[in-house]
C-alpha cells in the first residue's frame, strides 16, 4: 500500500533505530537522562527559547501549554479549524477548565483586528482572555503556512493586552523549510511553542514544548500530573535527536512530491485540488466523481492507496519520508483509474 494518510505513519530510520539501541539513559523525572537533556538543549536553541521539555505527543504538549498559561475559567482564542479545537477531544476544557472562542481564518491566518476585538475587558460577566493559540502549518487549511508577518501582528496585539501566545507548531519545520528561513523567524512572535518530532521528521514518538525557563518549570509539573513523567526515556528521545539533526532539510522533498501529486490530480476529470499546496498536504474535492469522500477512499484503498476523509466530499493526501517520487506517480495512476 502507498500510505498517504498522514506523515505520522513514517517508520523510524535505520539511524534512529541504532540510536535507540545505543542511547545513554537515566531517570528523566530526576532530570538524569543525558539523551533527553541533549535533545531539549538542541531544541531550545533551534526554537530560540530559554528552555524546552520533551513530551510524549503534540496533543499532550498543547494541553500542558494551556494548563501552564491559563487558570480555570479563562478563555482561549484560536482559529476555528485549529487542531487544538478540532482534534484534541475538548481536552483544554476537560483538563484546564477553560472555554474556547474561535476566530475565522483565511488559509489558517486569523485577522489581528478580530483577535483584538475578541480579547475580553474587565467586565465581571466575562471570562478573562488567558491565551491566544496559533497553528503553523495549519492542518485543515491544507498545510498552509501562516506567515511570519501575520504572527507578528497577532503577537503585537497580544503583547499590548498582556496575553501570551502559544504556537501549535506540529509541522513548523515544514513551514520553515518551505519559506527558506529559520524556525526563529516564526517563534520570535510566540511566548511558547510545541513542535512534533513524529510527523515529517520521522521519529517514532515525541514532541517538544519550548519557552521561558519559569514556564518550562511549571510545564514539567503539569507533565507529571498528566502521567507524562517518564523514566529511562532516552531510548525514545534518541530518534528525536536524529530527527532534528538529519531530517529537517529533506522536508523539501515531501513538498515537491505534494506539488507533483496536486498537479497530477488536477488533470483528472471529476477531481479538484481545493488548497494552495504550500507544504506536504493536498486536499481534493471528489464530488465531481459522484462519490462521497469515504466511497472514494474505499475505491482508492482497493487500488492500493490510503488517504483520509476531510469532510463529506474532501480527501486529504499527505506526503512524507516513506513515500518516494515513484510511488507518488504510481498513486496518480491508481487515482486516475477511479
Amino acid at each position: 500500500m502507498i500510505d498517504l494518510r498522514s506523515d505520522t505513519v513514517t517508520k523510524p530510520t535505520a539511524a534512529m533505530r541504532e540510536a535507540m539501541y545505543r542511547a545513554e539513559v537515566g531517570d528523566d523525572v530526576y532530570k538524569e537522562d543525558p539523551t533527553v537533556r541533549k535533545l531539549e538543549e538542541l531544541a531550545s536553541q533551534m526554537l530560540g527559547k530559554e528552555d524546552a521539555l520533551f513530551v510524549t505527543s503534540g496533543t499532550q504538549g498543547n494541553q500542558i501549554a494551556v494548563l501552564t498559561h491559563c487558570r480555570s475559567g479563562n478563555e482561549v482564542l484560536l482559529e476555528q479549524d485549529s487542531h487544538i479545537f478540532y482534534y484534541e477531544g475538548g481536552a483544554i476544557s476537560a483538563f484546564a477548565g477553560v472555554q474556547t472562542r474561535t476566530i475565522p481564518g483565511n488559509k489558517g491566518e486569523m485577522d489581528p483586528r478580530q483577535i483584538e476585538l475578541a480579547i475580553r475587558g474587565n467586565d465581571i460577566h466575562e471570562p478573562e482572555t488567558g491565551l491566544i493559540c496559533v497553528e503553523n502549518t495549519h492542518n485543515r487549511a491544507g498545510g498552509a503556512i501562516v506567515s511570519a508577518e501575520n504572527m507578528k501582528a497577532i503577537f503585537e496585539v497580544a503583547t499590548a493586552h498582556a496575553v501570551p501566545v502559544h504556537l501549535d507548531g506540529a509541522r513548523l519545520f515544514n513551514a520553515a523549510v518551505a519559506s527558506n528561513c529559520s524556525l526563529k523567524e516564526f517563534t520570535q512572535y510566540t511566548d511558547t511553542v510545541q513542535v512534533c518530532l513524529s510527523k515529517g521528521l520521522g521519529a517514532p514518538i515525541g514532541s517538544i514544548i519550548a519557552g521561558p525557563k519559569e514556564f518550562i518549570t511549571s510545564a514539567r509539573k503539569w507533565r507529571k500530573r498528566l502521567g507524562g513523567g517518564l523514566r529511562q526515556v532516552g531510548t525514545i528521545a534518541a530518534p528525536g535527536l536524529i530527527a532534528l539533526s538529519e531530517m529537517v532539510d529533506r522536508l523539501s522533498e515531501d513538498h515537491h512530491h505534494a506539488k507533483i501529486l496536486a498537479e497530477g490530480i488536477g488533470s483528472v476529470n471529476g477531481l479538484e485540488v481545493v488548497n494552495t499546496v504550500d507544504t506536504n498536504i493536498v486536499l481534493v474535492d471528489v464530488s465531481g466523481k459522484k462519490l462521497t469522500s469515504n466511497e472514494f477512499i474505499e475505491k482508492l484503498s482497493d487500488a492500493g492507496v490510503k488517504a483520509v476523509s476531510f469532510g463529506p466530499s474532501v480527501v486529504r493526501f499527505t506526503t512524507h519520508y516513506d513515500v518516494s517520487k515513484q510511488e507518488i506517480e504510481q498513486a496518480l495512476t491508481f487515482i486516475n483509474s477511479i
